[in-house]
């Protein structure tokens, strides 16, 4: 016998209703979000590839080499025949391509873990400045010799007919460029490897200190010898608690930073004093923003030792350094002649 359905009690309509309000407000409330999640990866996105518009500048030469440059910019993979440390990666001035120019080289050496494209905003920067900048994809560059095979590559791709790079490279100005292990690996490059003596500028953004050389769990690999350093070098760290630690000098077996104050010191007084030095210490920075934060004075260090930039040089040198007085910038000891 068939029977006629049950109509809705009041009571039921209403909490179908309620059911159906709340399932909406959870959609919108999911959709704003996920409209929130994207909007901060968006922006967070365009914060690491635009990170110099986001960076304090506390002196005119600073804030001139904070931008990027006015150069357009090409990136290229290369392989240098053996690729023991992946391809090379190459940055320069796509004016290059139609030039006669050469164009001073800066070789990069990589922190932890990273590759050279990890930090390709920082890279682009330098190139747009009119540098040639290489890389790899070395992930422990301690002992400097990725570093080397990046030199020897480029310096070969300076005679290889078949090269963009055919006659474009400044073999008499090379600069080297290292954050954090990759400090360490420059130090190296700059001291150790066979081709250390044709590099004209270091710039170390929070290099390793030297007590993690004589650490056992890290081993004689991270060790450096900054004496043997003859050409300008000039280093940075920063004053947050994982650059800077709390220990204050090499006995201590506890509170060790990165590179603390102490051992940043320790490098500048090992340095010959006839060779030009500079360190100094970003404040409010840690050991990941030491090489964006300092990206501007790193492009008019090169800019000068490289290019021979003398707009650059007064951020340096003279009675009164713009570093000396710039306050985002602190513990500064320089030794520079001119």
């Amino acid at each position: 016998m068939l029977t006629e359905p049950e109509a809705s009690t009041p009571r039921t309509s209403r909490a179908k209703k309620i059911r159906k309000r709340v399932l909406m407000t959870l959609l919108v409330i999911v959709g704003v979000i996920a409209i929130l999640i994207a909007a901060l990866f968006g922006f967070m996105t365009y914060k690491n590839t635009h990170y110099y518009d986001f960076v304090k500048t506390g002196g005119p030469i600073e804030t001139k080499y904070t931008p990027m440059g006015s150069l357009d910019v090409t990136h290229v993979s290369v392989s240098d025949g053996g690729d023991k440390f992946g391809q090379q990666q190459v940055w320069y001035p796509t004016e290059l391509e139609k030039s006669d120019k050469s164009y001073p080289v800066v070789i990069i050496a990589n922190g932890t873990g990273s590759i050279a494209s990890t930090i390709e905003p920082v890279l682009e920067h330098l190139a747009s400045w009119g540098f040639i900048v290489v890389g790899n994809d070395d992930e422990n560059s301690r002992t400097g010799e990725s570093s080397e095979a990046s030199l020897n590559f480029i310096l070969g791709s300076n005679d290889d007919a078949k090269s963009i790079f055919k006659g474009h490279v400044d073999v008499d100005h090379i600069g080297i460029a290292g954050h954090s292990q990759g400090g360490v690996g420059a130090i190296n490059a700059a001291t150790k490897q066979p081709s250390a003596k044709r590099y004209s500028a270091l710039f170390l953004a929070s290099p390793t200190g030297e007590y993690w050389g004589t650490n056992p769990d890290f081993g004689p690999e991270w060790s450096y010898d900054p004496a043997k350093l003859s050409a300008p070098t000039f280093a940075i760290a920063g004053t947050g608690s994982f650059d800077a630690g709390t220990a204050s000098d090499i006995k201590a077996t506890e509170g060790q930073g990165i590179i603390p104050l102490w051992s940043l010191q320790n490098t500048f007084d090992a340095i010959p004093d006839d060779v030009a030095k500079i360190i100094a210490r970003r404040a409010e920075a840690d050991h990941s923003d030491t090489l964006t934060s300092g990206s501007g004075y790193m492009t008019a260090w090169f800019a000068y030792w490289l290019k021979g930039d003398q707009e650059a040089h007064p951020a340096f040198s003279g009675d009164r350094p713009e570093i000396a007085a710039n306050p985002e910038w602190q513990d500064v000891k320089i030794k520079i002649g001119g």
